[in-house]
């Protein structure tokens, strides 16, 4: 199902608090600056089920750059590494590792999109520019975010070709088996101390998003780590960005060690979801992707807490996946390790029955989870 399927914007809006002077769609792709995109695209396809849709290069025409696209249904990835020393992608994988450079958002209008943000107060990336070619055009434009990380806003109703101008289809003979993951449920961002009011206020003023949810350290604590954290989303409840920041803790917290290798505030991870988390965890975990554990213990009143689920406990248990329930449904959830070498990116498998929720009655064995893996690294 392609991401510009017109019966999604049929659903319902889902925060009437927001104001919808920027109407966003959803989210059009994301952009990760890696060290080596031939062979980033290669994991992303063979550990995570991603079929290979553009790529952009030599061969058309780019002299400094080089991106692989990749997609499992309305996920899209873009891989980019630079073909030269010096410039700005070599600097942000020198400062970060791997990482998110651009969360793009996928709009009707994206001049009006730019002129909106910026006129709230939003830094500019890059004014609105349209790419031309026989499959029509697209207009991007672009705004800064936390840390080095932009918004890219993509108008694409003028353009039937696979990704943008300057793309070609990508067709390896080497294409695996999907693993079920539908769509971004939400992106996190790690930000400085004091500095998640800040970022949210950005997004409150500049983007028109209102708050979902908070939590504080008081919710997110072990006996040694904390942190805090505020949930945004925009009118239509499609884009999602909670905004974590470290709180005082005995310990070294995730969020601390997050931004000490990362060299900085950035995307922590990304939350993919799925109608089946059962079968799209085990497809993972027989593709070699690793997942935080939590307790056997955990499993002992899991149903006490949360209800009746549609379920069996037992793969669950064998598979660690979390379960949680608000006042709409339950939800199950997942994390993996980092999957990059710093300790920063990860990844989340998601799958919603009702809730609208973040899993707050899993908060507790997560943390101690990563407290553990952070212990073996020796950075906690």
């Amino acid at each position: 199902m392609s991401i510009h399927d017109k019966t999604s914007l049929q659903l319902p809006k889902e925060n009437l608090e927001a104001k919808d002077f920027l109407p966003l769609l959803g989210t059009d792709h994301v952009e990760l600056y890696v060290g080596n995109a031939k062979q980033a695209a290669h994991y992303y396809m063979a550990a995570w089920g991603f079929q290979p849709l553009a790529y952009a290069g030599l061969e058309t025409g780019l002299k400094d750059r080089v991106s692989y696209v990749v997609q499992q249904d309305k996920i899209r990835l873009v891989l980019t590494s630079p073909l030269k020393s010096g410039g700005e992608i070599n600097k942000h994988i020198d400062a970060h590792g791997d990482g998110v450079k651009a969360i793009a958002l996928w709009v009707d209008d994206a001049t009006i999109s730019y002129d909106e943000t910026v006129s709230r107060g939003a830094e500019s990336y890059f004014a609105p520019k349209t790419l031309k070619d026989a499959e029509g055009e697209v207009v991007l434009s672009g705004i800064h975010t936390y840390g080095e990380t932009v918004h890219v806003f993509v108008e694409r109703r003028n353009y039937n070709g696979v990704f943008m101008p300057g793309y070609r289809a990508w067709q390896p003979l080497y294409r695996p088996e999907d693993v079920g993951l539908k769509y971004i449920d939400h992106m996190v961002g790690n930000v400085g101390w004091n500095e998640m009011d800040k970022w949210c206020q950005f997004y409150a003023k500049v983007m028109g998003f209102a708050q979902l949810v908070s939590f504080d350290d008081k919710d997110i604590s072990t006996e040694y780590t904390a942190l805090m954290s505020k949930v945004m989303s925009n009118g239509n409840g499609r884009i999602k960005f909670p905004i974590n920041e470290p709180a005082d803790g005995k310990k070294k917290s995730q969020i601390e060690e997050y931004i000490e290798f990362y060299n900085g505030a950035g995307v922590q991870h990304m939350a993919l979801a799925t109608d089946n988390i059962i079968e799209t965890v085990t497809a993972l975990r027989n593709r070699g992707v690793e997942f935080l554990t939590v307790p056997v213990s955990y499993y002992e009143d899991v149903l006490d807490r949360v209800g009746e689920i549609d379920e069996d406990l037992a793969p669950l248990k064998e598979l660690g996946i979390l379960i949680d329930r608000d006042d709409e449904g339950y939800l199950l959830q997942i994390f993996t390790k980092p999957i990059l070498d710093r300790p920063t990116m990860f990844i989340e498998i998601i799958q919603r029955k009702g809730a609208k929720s973040f899993g707050k009655g899993n908060f507790k064995a997560l943390f101690e989870a990563i407290e553990r893996e952070q212990a073996s690294r020796g950075t906690l």
